[in-house]
């Protein structure tokens, strides 16, 4: 026997009433598992990944923590986004309508999405002149082959353990090269590329991340086929494939790629491509050597395998020379190797002197030598290209052999170079990442981290430096064009070293918002002010297991940075009072600090370092993590610290029991509630008409058994979307449960002025 309405809704009403108690009892626990770096939003997939100048595109995204994605935001303003909708006009979700403006620049973009919790990582998305098309279907056999048009671009995902069949025709003489975008727009594909004939036989294969450039031998069709080194596949495995005719005599130009970290120290200052002197073979052999007069830049190859290019030079005795290699730096695998010789003479016979071997350009702070981070950071921002001094020790002809230490089997006249030869230009090169988490407990995280700020957060970024030509001085770094709310302070690079902090802090109250700032280091080089624009990194992909993935960082084009308003810090660790703190040179400072707590954390302390030239020697001190106050004790005695302007912060790591997205519990709530009353509200209705029913006649009874159906009908839609509402309700507090996550805790930057003792 089936209950009446009103029975059914007092079951319902029965049900809440539990997954309420349910939901509270269930936000008292924590979960066991413990994560690192709290939620952050990550683009992680478009597609496709990019369009032709002059078009509108429809792209859907993938990612990490997009609730609410709003718009879909790209470097350059000719490049836009609505969200598409549906018949009814709803938006849906993920997805959007992208406009390329004819006059928008073609190569690498980036795009980002601003959600709830603020800006996302970024994704490469590529702006061509060509048309271009998605796959939409499989075309894993010969048979299945997608047809291209010669001169088109097709956005596609690699099928996993499988190959992607295209077929195209070509005229007899036609000159056709074939590439494929891959691990330069931020695809984990290793593509192996294959031109086989109409039969699928292989003609020409690329193995190593080239292009296939072939004449076709005859007027046919030809297939091109595509797979991962290793067959892997899906969404994260997308690619770019490019279809182009080009003249005899034109020059290959590959598709548009990222710049790897390492790109960030090139090119020098004063660099000019109109100065290059080209590189003149043959010039193998010393009885073949180039001649060049100092200073210098030239343009060469690394072409054919094992090529050696050899040059000569007039020097003086005392002379000091600097010389720079750029190849890797501009996107080749190559190696640069310099060997400078003194070329003299012993009765007829040709005498030569090594004066200098230049080879790698180090990494300015110690990478790490697993791949993600616990002993160093993951980003190497040294290079296999050549930065390095030479002095002279005899006047007359010096002999410069240069050389690929990758190329005795590399035949691919890509790989070009830039060779200066340079006197003394004291410079700096500036990047910097957001700082990662360092554990020694078996994480190995390596995760991108936009500067998506909550409010009461302070966020480092480590900032490294690449110095030319002699340059020791300090720098000092800044950070402009911020939201309303946040404030950049940079801690310097002190002389002599190579590594600061720039520490990012939103207030409490600061309002959500959105910017694109901009970072510099600004140095004294030979009495004059020196400004460095600084480059910013991140992971292309957030690696939860560095064992089984390694990082692959790259440079940003952009730095935006984001306030959330929805969610604060865990915890904010402040100085007592916003002023200058002041201690004599040798004595004792104590400065109370104040902790605001939004969260339960797993465990009672945290443990506290310092940053900040001249106080980094400050014992490690613990702070109480389930009180609202602690002190640091500075002791300038120990430390030595002269007098002068200082600021410094406190930094260290603790477990929050971080609770996700609660206020979609408190929506949900209020949707089960409204669903709750409007069932109790029809079920009412319903039975008041049916008790009409009983006792009404002839058409009064007809019109309100009409009205007990309709109630009836509304009844049950009303009851399904409570149904929906308390499945909602649980994900919330499902997804609500407090999570133990780990992450860098830094407090709020504190000034600090040392004055000098006073003398007896």
């Amino acid at each position: 026997m089936k209950p009446n309405l009103f029975q059914h809704n007092r079951i319902l009403t029965t049900s809440v009433a539990f997954l309420c108690m349910m939901t509270l009892s269930s936000g008292l626990k924590s979960a066991n598992a413990q994560s690192v770096c709290l939620p952050a939003p990550r683009l992680l997939t478009t597609m496709p990944m990019g369009g032709q100048t002059g078009s509108q595109v429809e792209v859907t995204i993938t990612g990490q923590n997009l609730d609410a994605a709003e718009e879909l935001i790209f470097s350059h303003p000719g490049i836009t986004s609505k969200k598409q909708v549906d018949a009814n006009g709803q938006p849906l979700p993920l997805k959007y309508e992208v406009t390329i403006a004819a006059d928008c620049p073609t190569g690498i973009h980036e795009a980002y999405v601003m959600t709830r919790l603020g800006i996302s990582s970024s994704r490469v998305f590529t702006v061509s002149k060509r048309p271009e098309v998605v796959r939409t279907k499989a075309n894993t056999t010969l048979e299945t082959a997608m047809p291209l048009d010669v001169n088109s671009l097709c956005n596609a995902v690699m099928t996993k353990q499988s190959i992607d069949y295209y077929t195209f025709h070509a005229e007899k003489n036609q000159r056709i090269v074939v590439d494929c975008g891959a691990e330069g727009i931020d695809s984990k594909l290793k593509p192996v590329l294959i031109v086989a004939d109409e039969n699928g036989g292989d003609l020409f294969v690329e193995r190593r991340g080239g292009a296939i450039d072939f004449t076709a031998p005859e007027s046919a069709s030809y297939v091109i086929k595509v797979h991962d080194l290793t067959y892997n596949g899906g969404v994260e495995y997308f690619y770019r494939l490019s279809l182009q005719e080009i003249a005899p005599d034109e020059q290959v130009e590959r598709l548009p790629s990222i710049q790897l970290v390492n790109s960030f120290s090139w090119p020098p200052s004063h660099y000019s491509e109109e100065t290059l002197t080209a590189e003149s073979e043959p010039n193998n052999q010393s009885t073949e050597a180039q001649q060049i007069s100092l200073p210098c830049l030239v343009s060469g190859n690394f072409y054919p395998a094992a090529d050696v290019d050899t040059f000569e030079f007039e020097a003086k005795k005392g002379e000091v020379w600097w010389i720079e290699v750029a190849s890797e730096r501009l996107g080749r695998l190559t190696d640069p190797f310099v060997l400078v010789q003194h070329v003299g003479k012993e009765g007829d016979q040709e005498k030569l002197t090594d004066i200098a071997e230049l080879n790698d350009i180090p990494s300015p702070v110690k990478v790490s030598s697993n791949g993600y981070s616990y002993d160093g950071p993951p980003y190497n921002a040294g290079s296999t290209d050549v930065l390095g001094k030479v002095e002279i020790k005899e006047d007359g002809i010096h002999r410069l052999q240069l050389r690929d230490l990758f190329g005795g089997t590399r035949n691919d006249p890509s790989n070009d170079y830039r060779l200066i030869i340079r006197k003394a230009n004291p410079d700096f090169a500036l990047v910097g990442w957001a700082l990662h988490m360092n554990l020694r407990n078996g994480d190995r995280n390596a995760l991108s981290k936009p500067l998506a700020l909550r409010g009461g957060t302070t966020m480092p970024i480590e900032r490294v430096v690449v110095r030319r030509d002699g340059f020791n001085g300090e720098i000092d770094i800044e950070m402009t064009g911020l939201p309303t709310g946040v404030s950049a302070t940079g801690l310097k690079i002190p002389a002599g070293q190579s590594r600061g902090i720039l520490l990012v802090t939103a207030e409490v109250q600061a309002p959500r918002g959105l910017s694109q700032a901009s970072v510099s280091g600004k140095a004294l080089i030979n009495d004059q002010n020196v400004v460095r624009p600084c480059s910013m990194a991140s992971m292309q992909w957030p690696v939860v297991n560095a064992a089984q993935e390694i990082p692959s960082p790259r440079l940003l084009t952009q730095v935006p940075v984001s306030v959330c308003e929805i969610e604060g810090a865990p915890v904010t660790i402040a100085a007592a009072e916003d002023k200058v703190w002041e201690v004599m040179e040798g004595e004792t400072l104590t400065i109370p600090l104040a902790h605001t707590h939004r969260c339960e954390f797993s465990g009672a302390i945290i443990s506290l370092k310092t940053y900040g030239a001249g106080f980094e020697k400050v014992p490690d001190f613990d702070a109480p993590l389930n009180k609202a106050t602690s002190e640091a004790v500075l002791d300038l005695k120990s430390l030595k610290t002269p007098p002068g302007e200082y600021t410094i912060a406190f930094y260290g790591s603790a477990v929050a029991k971080y609770q996700d997205c609660l206020e979609a519990v408190a929506e949900a709530e209020k949707a089960l509630a409204d669903a709750k009353a409007e069932v109790e509200k029809l079920s009412n209705e319903s039975l008041k008409f049916a008790e009409v029913a009983k006792t009404a006649t002839g058409e009064d009874k007809s019109n309100a058994e009409k009205n007990v159906q309709e109630s009836n009908a509304k009844l049950l839609t009303a009851q399904a979307e409570f149904v929906a509402a308390e499945k909602k309700l649980k994900t919330a507090t499902d997804r609500a449960k407090p999570k133990d996550i780990v992450d860098i805790v830094v407090s709020k930057p504190i000034r600090i002025r040392v004055k000098p003792a006073e003398k007896s």
